[in-house]
Order: C-alpha cells, then sequence, then structure tokens
C-alpha cells in the first residue's frame, strides 16, 4: 500500500514525492500491484495527482483504496477513476461502515462500473468491510448476479501476546486492551467464509 502517513487523503507535495519514490522502489520487486488513494479537499477523487500515481506505478496493478468511501458521492468518484485509466480495481465498502450495509450502493457500482469500464481495461468492484461468515451469504446472493469476482477480508484476530513483562501506564499509541495483544489472520474464520463461498457459487453455477 502506497500511503505515506495515516490520516485523511489530501498529501502535499513532499508527501506525493514520498509515494512516488515508493513506487520506485516497489517496481524492483517481483510485486504484482499497488494500492492508493488520493482526494482533494472538497472529497474528490484527485484526478492529477492519481493519474500521475497511475502513470509512474504501470505496469504494475492498481488499486484505489477505501479512500474511495471517503469521496463525496460514489458515482462521481467512479467515472473519475474509469476516466484516469489503469485502475483495476476499487476497494470499497460500498460507502457505507460494512458491505453489508451497503448492497444497494454496492449494486449500483457493478452496474455502473460494468456500463463504463472498456474491455480493454476492465475495473473490478472489490467489496471490503465486515466481511466475514454471518455476513458473506447476503452478499453472495446479492452481488454475484452483478459480477462479483473477488472479496477482501481480514479474517483476522486479537490474540494475547507472548510478552511476560508487560509495563503498564506506558502505552505506544493503541487502546490499553490491544497494547500487549496481536492481530493475526485466523484460519478457521477464513476457512468458515470460503465454505459459504463454495457453496453459494455452485448454486448458482459460479467456479471459485
Amino acid at each position: 500500500m502506497i500511503r505515506p502517513r495515516t490520516g485523511d487523503f489530501l498529501y502535499s507535495n513532499d508527501e506525493l514525492d514520498v509515494m512516488l519514490e515508493d513506487i520506485r522502489i516497489f517496481k524492483r520487486y517481483p510485486i504484482r500491484g499497488i494500492v492508493v488513494g488520493i482526494l482533494t479537499p472538497e472529497g474528490r477523487v484527485d484526478i492529477e495527482r492519481t493519474k500521475h500515481i497511475v502513470d509512474a506505478a504501470l505496469p504494475l496493478e492498481v488499486c484505489f483504496h477505501r479512500a474511495f468511501d471517503m469521496t463525496r458521492d460514489h458515482i462521481e468518484a467512479l467515472r473519475d477513476i474509469v476516466n484516469i485509466g489503469g485502475i483495476s480495481r476499487i476497494l470499497t465498502s460500498g460507502h457505507g461502515k460494512t458491505v453489508v450495509d451497503s448492497i444497494a450502493t454496492l449494486a449500483s457500482l457493478f452496474r455502473t462500473a460494468k456500463r463504463l469500464a472498456s474491455d480493454s481495461w476492465p475495473l473490478t468492484i472489490l467489496p471490503g468491510s465486515g466481511v466475514n461468515a454471518d455476513t458473506i451469504d447476503p452478499i453472495l446472493v446479492s452481488l454475484l448476479p452483478l459480477g462479483l469476482e473477488e472479496l477482501h477480508m481480514s479474517g483476522g484476530s486479537w490474540l494475547d501476546g507472548k510478552m511476560q513483562y508487560r509495563r503498564e501506564a506506558l502505552g505506544m499509541g493503541v487502546s490499553a486492551e490491544r497494547e500487549w495483544a496481536i492481530w493475526q489472520t485466523d484460519g478457521l474464520k477464513v476457512g468458515e467464509v470460503r465454505a459459504i463461498v463454495d457453496i453459494v457459487c455452485e448454486k448458482f453455477g459460479r467456479k471459485v
């Protein structure tokens, strides 16, 4: 992910230079693509700067990340991303807190992306946020008919760390209850989701 800091997605010229340098370094290695997102102060996709990033990244794949969900208008943002060109994916919750809360908006994005994207440069809508075994079924049932091909999930759990000495009353920027915990992908959670995906996709005649 090309992101020089936490916080908003409005970057200074110096921060943009850091992002471009990161891309130059990453391109030395056999990676498939990058994830990035840049907005204007008004909450729109920063077309000029995003195009600069895309041009620097190609031929790597480029995914516009969930900065998309912080834009003022999801259809306007989608059109801008399509017009920039060179972006193969949009990672989005559907402009809401979670995917399952934003099915209607995601359906609109799938339909619009299919209409706007070209055969020479297809665009994948990649739903992500709150995808788990409890939510995956309605997501699949609603979006598979519209062309859903990929999902994003962490599948993670907080595990207690193995530090024996734990200094109290001094933190490193996370909540007190997470100070000594480790976030780790949970194979069981991922497996549960995969099992449901297999079943539902078979009902729809889709290969996984």
